[in-house]
C-alpha cells in the first residue's frame, strides 16, 4: 500500500454540491502510521457541515474488486479507508437540478470524503484487506432501509469508469439488481 505522506489537511469542492474532499496529514516512521481521521474543530473551519456523528461503520473487503454501492441512506457520512484503498464513485440522487451528477476519486489513509443524504455512495477496492471506515448522523436499523435510494452500479447515464469492469469483481446480487437512473426516484 502507497500512503501519501506530507498532505496539509485540506477540504476541495466536487462538481455534487455538499460533497467534500478531504485531503488528511499522515505521519509515519520505521513503526508505521499515524494519521487523525476526524477532528470536528478542524474539520469546521475547513466547511464541513457540524453533521453530529453518532455510529463509525468499518467494511472490511477481503479481494481486490470488491464493488459495494450505490446506495444513497438517510444520514450524512465521512468516509476513509483505514487500510487499503478505494475507487469511489458517488451519483447525487437528490431532486433537482444536480440529480445524476457524477463525482469519482480514489481514496487511501490520506483522503476522505464528507457525503451528504441523498448522495448515492459506492467503491471497488484496489487492494486486499481493504477496511473502509465512515462515521454516520444516525443509527442504522432494518427499517431505515425503505427510505434509501439505490442506482445499478453499471447504469449507462451516469457511465462511471469502474477501474475493474463489473463483470471481473465481487458483487451482491442486491447490488446487480438495482434500478437505473430513469427509474430512481428522487430524494
Amino acid at each position: 500500500m502507497t500512503i501519501r505522506y506530507g498532505k496539509q489537511l485540506a477540504a476541495r469542492e466536487t462538481p455534487i454540491p455538499g460533497v467534500l474532499l478531504f485531503d488528511l496529514p499522515v505521519h509515519g516512521d520505521n513503526r508505521g502510521w499515524f494519521k487523525e481521521n476526524w477532528q470536528r474543530e478542524k474539520m469546521l473551519e475547513l466547511g464541513l457541515p457540524d453533521f453530529g456523528p453518532v455510529q463509525n461503520n468499518i467494511s472490511f473487503n477481503d479481494a481486490v474488486g470488491t464493488t459495494r454501492g450505490i446506495h444513497a441512506e438517510p444520514w450524512d457520512k465521512f468516509i476513509s479507508t483505514a487500510v487499503g484503498s478505494v475507487f469511489g464513485a458517488w451519483v447525487d440522487l437528490r431532486a433537482g437540478t444536480s440529480f445524476g451528477t457524477v463525482f469519482t476519486a480514489e481514496l487511501d489513509p490520506s483522503t476522505a470524503i464528507f457525503v451528504p443524504r441523498g448522495v448515492g455512495n459506492s467503491y471497488q477496492t484496489l487492494e486486499p484487506n481493504t477496511a473502509y471506515t465512515y462515521l454516520v448522523n444516525d443509527h442504522w436499523s432494518a427499517e431505515k432501509v425503505e427510505e434509501y435510494s439505490f442506482l445499478n452500479l453499471a447504469d449507462e447515464t451516469v457511465a462511471i469508469d469502474w477501474p475493474i469492469a463489473l463483470d471481473d469483481v465481487e458483487l451482491s446480487e442486491k447490488d446487480r439488481a438495482h434500478p437505473r437512473l430513469s427509474e430512481v426516484q428522487p430524494l
